[in-house]
């Protein structure tokens, strides 16, 4: 089966193996493909004789990984195709081209432990890519998407070991399991299969446990999620404006409204701020049920500094505005241009705002009578481990105020509601994600989605709040910092040994 020696075009093979890794991730869940393209990739680089070679391997794999695992993003060029459509090509292959480059040193590690024992192979190559999915997480202010861990998000049991490793320590896992695979091809160890039984059997079992240990009772607080799937062409068409407003309005207010304690609408739902006007005022605060308040995301204008944030507001029900939070964590080239001043003047951000936004207070805590303390984030910043709270300071539950309607129907939308998965699990919080076009979704602190409305469809949903969990989960006391020092030392270990048994 793996006889690669015999396999004609190994370049282009590798390129179509990374490709077909990345169906691991969400909505596919096809992780047999990508333990066997890996598997496959990892026999390649075995028969290589240079470093120089096993980098090209990795940077391939990586290359023919990333392009079709982030192949959505450059969908957002396409939504003013007229202005940056010529652009698509070079987006997509230059995200390839780049994040690539972060699988080139875990295939040198292989290389390097070439002649040590297998099982010294998968640690050491396991060790640095974990490590380098961590650097991905910092560089250039970060893009840790796809990490390898959230393909057990198709499964609720398997994910709650995240409470206690963290996606990282997911990713461990996984490459664990891979390496056993490899390990009992390559050199019939009975260990591998021990190894990938024991761990499977571990994860199901502490899923298992935490799944029924936990209290499945919901507060009475009562909160409705508005997706009005609105085209992104049409969101910010003058035109339209109004209208789509009236249609966030008018399934505000759909049967049940009066049971409903807060309403929330997606990332910059209305371009209308009600503290700029007195008319949209009165016709937002339509939307505010009795006694109870609106959440939604706005732009928010600070005219004494003459700046703009991606902002979230809590409206109550006389239409006045009591709590905001701005988002912190901002996406570069798409709500500001890095080193603009060394820049075009021409050149804007894809979200064609008319300035760059600015960053506001991390870790807001959003105190409002009569609900719980609560956090909020804005888009894409919940795909960041350990960013998404302050664990001394913990709100009860997260809302997370998004728009994947950029992206059309991909594969991104899916990527990005696990993440959230993925978060609640790790901080054992609830996470409420209000999405334009979907997916949105509420989520208990086990990471499950305990109601959703579909991509692109337009509809409310009703829930109540989960029960929240009351004790901290094992990984928010550790954090994902703890988690790559013990990786860095690992692999530092496992160099040390290989070089005083070559010596």
């Amino acid at each position: 089966m793996f006889e690669v020696a015999k396999i004609k075009h190994q370049k282009a093979g590798i390129l179509i193996a990374g490709a077909l890794s990345s169906l691991g991730f969400p909505p596919f869940y096809a992780v047999p493909l990508f333990v066997l393209s890996l598997i496959f990739t990892l026999f390649l680089c075995d028969r290589v004789k240079t470093y120089r070679h096993a980098a090209l391997i990795g940077y391939l794999y990586g290359f023919g990984f990333f392009t079709a695992g982030f192949y959505w993003v450059a969908n957002a060029l396409l939504v003013d195709a007229l202005t940056f459509g010529w652009l698509y090509p070079i987006a997509l292959l230059g995200l390839g081209a780049f994040f690539g480059l972060f699988f080139i040193l875990p295939f040198i590690v292989w290389h390097t432990l070439n002649q040590s024992k297998p099982w010294a192979k998968v640690i050491g190559f396991t060790c640095t890519f974990v490590l380098m999915e961590y650097l991905r997480s910092l560089l250039l202010t970060g893009f840790p998407w796809n990490m390898l861990g959230t393909m057990f998000a198709f499964s609720d049991v398997l994910i709650q070991t995240a409470s206690l490793i963290g996606c990282y320590g997911l990713s461990f896992a996984l490459l664990v399991l891979v390496g056993s695979v490899y390990v009992f091809i390559k050199a019939k160890y009975k260990s591998a299969i021990v190894v990938f039984l024991l761990l499977l059997c571990l994860m199901t079992c502490f899923g298992v446990w935490r799944l029924s240990f936990y209290n499945n009772n919901n507060s009475n607080l009562k909160v409705r999620l508005v997706q009005p799937s609105i085209a992104q062409r049409m969101k910010w068409n003058r035109e339209t404006l109004q209208d789509n407003l009236k249609t966030y309005i008018n399934m505000s207010r759909q049967k049940g409204f009066e049971d409903i304690k807060f309403v929330v609408w997606g990332e910059t739902a209305t371009a209308f701020n009600p503290k700029d006007s007195a008319f949209y005022k009165e016709l937002i605060k339509r939307a505010v049920p009795q006694k109870g308040y609106l959440m939604t995301g706005l732009l928010r204008y600070d005219e004494k500094n003459d700046i703009l944030y991606n902002s979230m507001s809590v409206i109550d029900e006389n239409g006045e505005t009591i709590a905001f939070y701005d988002k912190n964590h901002l996406v570069p080239f798409g709500e500001y241009i890095p080193f603009r001043k060394f820049l075009p003047k021409w050149i804007k951000p894809v979200a064609n705002q008319i300035a760059d936004f600015s960053r506001g207070e991390k870790y807001k805590i959003l105190n409002v009578s009569g609900l719980p303390k609560f956090g909020a984030l804005i888009c894409y910043e919940v795909i960041f481990e350990d960013e998404v709270i302050n664990r001394k300071n913990k709100p009860q539950f997260l809302v997370v105020f998004s728009n994947d309607g950029w992206y059309g129907k991909s594969s991104g939308p899916y990527q990005h509601l696990v993440s959230a998965r993925m978060r609640a699990t790790e901080e054992g919080i609830t996470i409420i994600r209000a999405a334009n076009s979907g997916i949105s979704a509420v989520i208990n602190p086990l990471g499950q989605s305990i109601g959703q409305i579909d991509l692109n469809k337009k509809d409310v949903l009703d829930v109540y709040l989960p029960a929240r969990l009351d004790i901290p989960t094992i990984y928010s006391k550790i954090g994902g910092k703890n988690i790559q020092y013990i990786m860095l030392i690992m692999f530092i270990l496992l160099l040390w040994k290989n070089k005083l048994n070559k010596s």
